[in-house]
């Protein structure tokens, strides 16, 4: 492998941030879903979970090549059957639960700051939304505010909006511990032979 190749993948790693995981609820079109995943890849996330509780699964490795730029070849993946079991998890791991919806609880986005050391946002389905039960465990709702007469957004749009965000105000305070970008970096590097 050339060094050039080799210093980009260690660049990369060095910018990926610590302490994010988006959760994907439900999405039912794997192109808004590999959009997702080439905002994450932007955004220096590294770690996508995938709930199908009510949608038909499919493989997030194999979604969109083209409309992800192959970001899924460099991204982690989880999948579960349940909103509760994948909301239980991140919760006894210690993340701070976000989900998007517009409701009477919502924050708006701009007023809320984001220092916590962990923190999962979950977005949902594009028509019906996040799930009730992720509603009710959520530690925060966010909202984006918006100018005009529509109240929603693509839910790849809405997500790049809020990755966007929490990636301004967090501003490379949380980047991976010294082992981890090891083993990514490890990991990117036999990634990129394939």
């Amino acid at each position: 492998m050339e060094q050039k190749r080799i210093n980009r993948i260690k660049e990369v790693v060095n910018n990926r941030q610590s302490g994010i995981i988006v959760v994907l609820e439900d999405i039912h079109d794997p192109h808004n879903s590999s959009a997702i995943l080439r905002t994450c890849d932007a955004m220096g996330i590294q770690n996508i979970w995938y709930i199908f509780e009510k949608e038909p699964h499919y493989n997030p490795k194999r979604i969109g090549k083209a409309t992800s730029s192959s970001a899924n070849k460099w991204l982690n993946f989880n999948v579960f059957d349940s909103t509760q079991s994948c909301i239980d998890l991140l919760k006894k791991q210690g993340y701070v639960i976000a989900v998007t919806a517009l409701t009477d609880r919502s924050v708006s986005l701009l007023d809320k700051t984001f220092d916590e050391e962990k923190i999962a946002i979950i977005v949902g389905n594009e028509h019906r939304g996040v799930s009730e039960i992720a509603l009710q465990l959520a530690d925060v709702i966010l909202q984006i505010p918006m100018l005009g007469f529509v109240q929603s957004l693509n839910v790849s749009v809405a997500t790049a909006i809020v990755l966007w965000e929490i990636t301004k105000q967090r501003n490379g305070k949380f980047p991976l511990p010294i082992p981890e970008q090891q083993k990514l970096l490890d990991d990117f590097l036999e990634r990129a032979k394939k």
